[in-house]
């Protein structure tokens, strides 16, 4: 297994490492704990990819691997921020709605023996929803660290912001993908 590959892996083992820092209140200095894990999660989903393309070390697992790494990270940090209260269901049902489609296309293309790797869409879309994770942890970080120091309608509005921003790449990247890959229906019997 090479570098990239390994470093897909990480990011995933550290999955349940930052769901528990997040959502175990009673752990000293839990929402930074989960920054920093979640920081470093994503920091491997950089790395990875770009090693894997200067070394040309790219692999069908890698293409597969990669963005289900992913999406076990951010998806597992919108469930936790439906349990805390500070994200509504409906943009984590929108985004699981996109992720379900997207992949049920990568696997049709698969048993084809077509790997279909993400889009600058799909990373467009990857980048905003890991700003925005970072954003919402930060707020509970300052909260955890300064009190209540704005008003909580100031945590809620920039919440809000950044979760509707990364809904609209979600829904953009995967309408082009879909698009992009609308052959993959055509073959379909």
């Amino acid at each position: 297994m090479n570098l990239p590959n390994k470093l897909t892996l990480l990011r995933i083992i550290l999955v349940p490492f930052f769901v528990a820092f997040l959502l175990i209140e009673q752990i000293p200095w839990n929402n930074i704990w989960a920054l920093l894990i979640f920081i470093i999660a994503s920091l491997t989903d950089f790395f990875d990819g770009r090693y894997a393309r200067k070394y040309k070390m790219i692999t069908d697992f890698g293409k597969f691997a990669d963005p289900l790494a992913d999406k076990i990270l951010v998806i597992s940090a919108f469930c936790c921020f439906v349990q805390m209260g500070i994200m509504h269901c409906v943009p984590l049902i929108i985004i699981l709605f996109r992720e379900f489609a997207v992949t049920s296309v990568r696997l049709v293309s698969a048993t084809k023996g077509k790997v279909v790797s993400a889009n600058i869409f799909g990373k467009a879309k990857t980048v905003s929803q890991i700003v925005t994770i970072i954003v919402m942890i930060l707020n509970l970080v300052i909260v955890q660290l300064f009190g209540n120091i704005f008003p909580e309608f100031v945590f809620t509005i920039i919440n809000e912001a950044v979760i509707w921003i990364s809904v609209l790449f979600t829904i953009i990247s995967g309408i082009i993908y879909l698009k992009d890959n609308a052959d993959v229906y055509k073959t379909m019997k």
